[in-house]
């Protein structure tokens, strides 16, 4: 115990009483915790791209697509249907909205988007989306 106490003294170790520590819902622990918490979550709500900004990009970028002619782009346009765009063409279109938007979509994702609506539902969506 001797040995203990003058160990201590040499190391100088500061202990802290248990009624010093900050609690999780008390003090500055309580107002740096929510306000960490309200700043993430303003982040987040923030991260999403306005549907309407998002409709316009896809749009332009599918009717730059080498293979669709640009008068029958609608927001509405489904790819194989209406701008007569085979499978792997409409890979190429979510590659290329992968590119214009700054993240990968996931192949099941990326398999569901059929039409310009559903591209836009997806991207306007995803918070990576830039």
């Amino acid at each position: 115990m001797a040995a203990r106490g003058a160990l201590l003294k040499h190391l100088r170790v500061n202990v802290q009483i248990a009624s010093q520590i900050p609690r999780p819902n008390s003090g500055l622990f309580a107002l740096s915790f929510n306000s960490i918490l309200r700043r993430f979550s303003e982040e987040v709500r923030g991260s999403f791209l306005d549907k309407s900004e998002v409709t316009d990009r896809v749009v332009t970028v599918v009717k730059n697509f080498q293979k669709v002619d640009p008068s029958k782009v609608t927001t509405s346009a489904h790819f194989q249907n209406d701008l007569g765009l085979d499978s792997l063409d409409t890979v190429e279109v979510v590659m290329a909205l992968e590119e214009e938007f700054g993240f990968e979509i996931p192949d099941n994702e990326a398999d569901k988007i059929s039409s310009i609506d559903l591209a836009v539902d997806f991207i306007a969506s995803h918070p990576q989306a830039k």
